[in-house]
């Protein structure tokens, strides 16, 4: 990609050239360690890195032009643009340097606190199996046809994600199935991204240490639907939880064609009836105006028709045959982290699970009472610097729905692993009872003694974690994986 700098320079209202207005622009990085020959670097004041003091460093790499805020001497060399407000100019000049690739791209964003990425997972196995290239952006990695890329946010900054799009425009996807986090849309990260279908999962608590209050957090979902108002593609199409009570502000905030789902409201476009879940799987019917398809999965739990539901309704809106999308979602076996067994043989079930929130716990341990003849052992965490109020929230629902508790460390970051456990057993001890609970820092030891407790027909769920192979501490950052610690446990038990 090559564009003159006093052509991206005429998109910003107040923009500045210092030095050639002729420059050629190879790329825009906000990274300097992707800085290359011919790169436009950003330069962010963040709150604890200045990104000015990487200059020097990204003009050794060839940088030909420093966006900046600030009226700074162009290094010998290169050329400065300086803008009024950076985040506003990025949003206007990344898309338009790349080409506008989430305009390229057929786009299915999600957005809701729990389920973006199974629900994203079954998008994007749909249109897989109906034979279209398909890429994703989400929590656990980008995937760019068989290509596979890790990620750091569920979704990217706006520099990383045009990038990565037309990456996927230049592999000649024809699909981008996103998860759209309310961070992202607050921050408008999916700038310049033109969303032709929109999934709506469910609102619960989460991510309040962003957004203060629910209201706020309510908004920044609905953003997304707001948005499809925007740009000239046709045929959009917003699918919502109705069952959910946000569901309802999701449709208020858009004038796309919808489709409804639920299990609940009867007036859903989409219902699940006759579910019945086991250990294995679920099996049930989708009728709605299409008539009935009879779907039996090998993931379980009732948030998992709910996110059959929602992938089904995103199909129907891209016009996907009802039998490409049964084939689709009776071969699909889930996803990494989202209510993984781990079998080793052993008489009792192991259960990983990324559920982090309220909600998330609350739904992973009912599907588990469903499914467990005998008792559930719960090992779980809340993480540092996040939403504070949720610990004891989620101590009181382990304590409620597990037969046992051990509460341990999450990602502290910079919190004192014990007093986060402190405020976690504030609502563990309001309804234990005389259950059997242990409040263990270490993650490893506490997965090690919730599997050696275990019986025959009990199951041991490890939540908060997930897919994660680290661990955040307040001064580094480890491995940890939940998966490989449950196996070695198991392993010393033979």
């Amino acid at each position: 990609m090559r564009k003159r700098l006093k052509r991206l320079a005429a998109l910003i209202e107040g923009a500045q050239i210092i030095g050639d207005p002729d420059t050629i622009v190879t790329d825009i990085v906000q990274d300097s360690r992707q800085a290359s020959r011919g790169a436009m670097f950003v330069a962010m004041q963040g709150a604890h890195v200045d990104g000015h003091s990487f200059i020097p460093e990204v003009i050794k790499k060839g940088a030909a032009v420093i966006m900046t805020e600030q009226a700074i001497e162009p290094p010998a060399g290169t050329a400065v643009l300086k803008v009024p407000a950076l985040d506003a100019a990025l949003q206007i000049v990344v898309p338009a340097f790349w080409d506008y690739p989430g305009r390229q791209l057929r786009m299915i964003g999600i957005t809701g606190t729990n389920g973006k990425t199974t629900t994203s997972y079954l998008i994007h196995a749909i249109l897989r199996e109906a034979g279209h290239k398909t890429g994703l952006i989400g929590t656990i990695q980008i995937l760019i046809g068989d290509k596979k890329l890790p990620v750091h946010n569920t979704t990217p900054n706006v520099v990383d994600l045009q990038r990565i799009l037309a990456t996927m425009v230049d592999e000649g996807m024809e699909y981008a199935v996103m998860e759209v986090s309310s961070h992202a849309l607050d921050q408008d990260r999916v700038a310049g991204c033109e969303f032709d279908t929109a999934v709506f999962t469910n609102l619960t608590q989460d991510h309040l240490d962003y957004h203060k209050t629910m209201e706020n957090y309510r908004q920044a979902k609905a953003k997304l639907f707001a948005g499809l108002a925007a740009g000239t593609k046709p045929g959009k199409t917003a699918v919502v939880n109705i069952d959910d009570e946000a569901g309802a502000f999701m449709l208020e905030h858009t004038t796309a064609e919808r489709i409804t789902y639920a299990i609940k409201a009867e007036k859903a476009d989409l219902r699940a009836v006759e579910v019945r879940l086991h250990a294995s799987g679920a099996d049930f019917a989708v009728q709605g105006g299409f008539g009935r398809i009879k779907l039996q999965l090998a993931i379980t739990g009732l948030f998992n028709v709910y996110n059959v539901l929602g992938a089904v309704g995103a199909a129907l809106a891209e016009e996907i045959p009802l039998g490409v999308i049964a084939k689709a979602l009776t071969a699909f076996r889930g996803v990494p982290g989202r209510f993984e067994l781990i079998d080793c043989g052993q008489p009792f079930a192991v259960v990983v699970d990324y559920a982090h929130t309220p909600d998330g716990l609350e739904n992973i341990l009912r599907t588990a009472r469903e499914i467990t003849p005998h008792h559930i052992i719960t090992v779980f965490g809340c993480g540092g610097d996040r939403d504070r109020t949720k610990r004891p929230i989620m101590g009181r629902i382990a304590a409620e729905l597990s037969d046992a508790v051990i509460a341990t460390s999450d990602n502290p970051r910079s919190e004192n692993p014990t007093s986060i456990l402190a405020e976690v057993m504030t609502g563990v001890r309001e309804k234990i009872g005389n259950k059997a609970v242990e409040a263990i820092p270490d993650r490893r030891q506490a997965i090690f003694v919730a599997i050696a407790m275990a019986q025959p027909g009990d199951t041991v769920i490890i939540a908060g974690k997930g897919h994660e192979d680290y661990q955040i501490l307040k001064d580094k950052t480890i491995h940890f994986d939940d998966r490989e610690v449950a196996r070695a446990a198991l392993g010393g038990m033979a």
